[in-house]
């Protein structure tokens, strides 16, 4: 089988490459004015403007043959059509199944899975409601006000990245934490200051075997049943605030049924931790963990903004799925931004990439991506098992602005390193703050917005940092190459159908991506080695007796440390 880089269309884009590094965003925009217009897409409701980026149009047909030459189109319509595309583990990806309407057909193993998605969506849509309302109640007869999301990796990054995203849309007189991490201390203070007989606990797990989730859930079950005052040998002591009120007859049992609810496909499982199965909601091997807030994985999401709004942002998924099965690859926005990714990092040599929403409630859209992306293509075998030849995926990372202006922008306008960002802003902000003299919080945000692309692209040559009548001392340091790319999204608002469109770009962005590395998107093999090794080390640190350590000499050593500083 022929590798990538061994195809005409590598050869021509590194042939290219050499012709391009020596040309500046700053001629480039000043050549071809038309450009700010013709190098944009509209995909629903995202602008993108990818004029400042160091390519002509020369360059984008190279990259779109590419992408026909890697076969994109062919596993588009793969993934689409339900084809087990993820070889390792013999599963289709279907997580655009989560967001099809209910009358579309997508046929796996013979059966349409449609149905079953919108069957669990109905029932998740009653439970947010029945929460929402006081209609479900805890043990004690109250009605809760806090949801704590037990998770780990897609099962807490993307509901907690979404609720962020959406909190101006939430029921504001609910609380929702999130806990993934096996840290007691991230535990400790979910639960600090909070009522048992107000909390409700959603445990997500597809197998509801992962370690950290369990470890926590079980930690969770125990401080609801001593609060409740219905465990063995317990009572409501003082730590637990507020009064449980009259508990009654209440058993174990009852207690954990009203106050915990699960979302996995492991039945027996569900049912040994003490949940009761009725309150069990479902997804599917065919849905990854990076992929899966948009099912049930995102209850407590839906919780917090109620099933309309958890509807509209799944319209805004499939919109951009649409869009992505049908456009053309020239105003396909996932595939633009994908080929400008294999641009820099296969061409360039770029190995990060920044993510720069300017917008607070997307504080953790870049911790959320680099899962996404770095879990699904950091991989050095191709799909029929071969080392790759080139490099893969990125290094993501990113905060809002107009934070990181005051920290690492730093080293992207006069470092040695290139670094592609992509900038994420609004026309309109959730809330209008102004002084009362009409200055608006929003048009000084989104000045910077613009002045940093604007930036990065143009620089400050010498001649203008002397012009300026910089002293001769620091005029060196003053100087601003440029000529950093940037990609400008904009939308109208951050609206629940906004993020899922913008999250779906990013989705089928690091899907082309990995078909043009021909590596598999979709498996994480990488992620199971330390959890194993974990296991096994666990009882090494507990056990009464010195163990016998047969890991290497510095884990060894460390281990020892530890069980001395335990007094073990």
């Amino acid at each position: 089988m022929t590798r990538i880089t061994e195809t005409p269309a590598w050869a021509a884009l590194a042939e290219h490459q050499q012709a391009m590094s020596g040309v500046h965003l700053r001629d480039l925009l000043a050549d071809d004015p038309q450009r700010a217009q013709r190098l944009t897409v509209d995909a629903g409701a995202l602008f993108t403007d990818y004029s400042k980026h160091r390519v002509t149009d020369e360059t984008m047909r190279l990259l779109f043959e590419l992408a026909e030459t890697a076969g994109v189109r062919r596993m588009i319509d793969a993934m689409f059509a339900g084809e087990k595309i993820n070889l390792t583990e013999d599963r289709a990806v279907l997580h655009i199944a989560l967001r099809a309407p209910a009358d579309a057909t997508i046929i796996v193993d013979g059966e349409n899975v449609v149905p079953g998605v919108h069957a669990v969506k109905r029932r998740m849509a009653e439970f947010a409601e029945q929460v929402r309302t006081g209609e479900w109640r805890g043990a004690t007869g109250r009605p809760i006000r806090t949801v704590v999301n037990i998770g780990i990796g897609g099962s807490d990054l993307g509901p907690a990245m979404a609720y962020d995203a959406l909190r101006a849309f939430s029921k504001r007189d609910m609380a929702f934490r999130f806990v993934s991490n096996v840290d007691g201390d991230d535990m400790a203070e979910a639960l600090l200051d909070l009522d048992p007989a107000e909390t409700l606990f959603i445990v997500a797990s597809k197998t509801f075997t992962t370690v950290e989730t369990i470890t926590n859930a079980t930690t969770a079950r125990e401080w609801l049943l001593a609060g409740l005052g219905v465990g063995p040998g317990s009572s409501p002591e003082a730590g637990y605030p507020g009064d449980v009120g009259d508990v009654g007859d209440v058993g174990e049992g009852d207690a954990v049924a009203r106050h915990f609810v699960a979302v996995s496909t492991n039945t027996a499982k569900v049912a040994e931790f003490g949940i009761d199965t009725a309150n069990m909601f479902e997804f599917w091997d065919w849905v990854g963990g990076r992929y899966s807030y948009d099912s049930a994985i995102g209850l407590s999401l839906m919780v917090a903004i109620g099933g309309l709004a958890f509807d509209e942002m799944l319209h805004g998924f499939h919109e951009m799925d649409e869009h992505f099965r049908t456009t053309p690859f020239e105003r396909n926005l996932p595939v633009v931004m994908a080929l400008l990714g294999i641009w820099y990092h296969n061409f360039f040599g770029a190995e990060t990439l920044a993510i720069l929403p300017y917008s607070q409630y997307l504080g953790r859209l870049s911790a959320y991506l680099q899962q996404l992306d770095m879990e699904s293509n950091g991989k050095s075998v191709d799909r029929s098992g071969r080392r790759v030849d080139h490099a893969t995926g990125p290094v993501v990372w990113g905060t809002p602005g107009t934070n990181g202006q005051h920290a690492y922008y730093q080293l992207i306008h006069q470092g040695t390193r290139l670094i592609p960002a992509d900038f994420i802003g609004f026309l309109a902000p959730q809330h209008d703050t102004r002084h009362a003299d009409g200055y608006r919080h929003h048009d000084l945000l989104m000045a910077n917005f613009f002045a940093q692309t604007e930036a990065l692209a143009l620089g400050r040559t010498r001649d203008e940092v002397v012009a300026a009548g910089v002293p001769g001392h620091q005029i060196a340091h003053r100087v601003f190459e440029g000529n950093h790319p940037t990609t400008t999204i904009i939308a109208s608002q951050l609206t629940p159908g906004v993020l899922g469109q913008l999250i779906a770009c990013y989705e089928h962005k690091v899907f082309v991506q990995g078909v043009i590395w021909d590596v598999n998107s979709f498996d994480q093999w990488g992620v199971e080695l330390g959890k194993s090794l974990a296991v096994r080390i666990e009882p090494e640190l507990v056990a009464a007796d010195e163990p016998v350590l047969t890991h290497d000499a510095s884990t060894n050593a460390l281990i020892r440390r530890y069980r001395a500083a335990r007094g073990r």
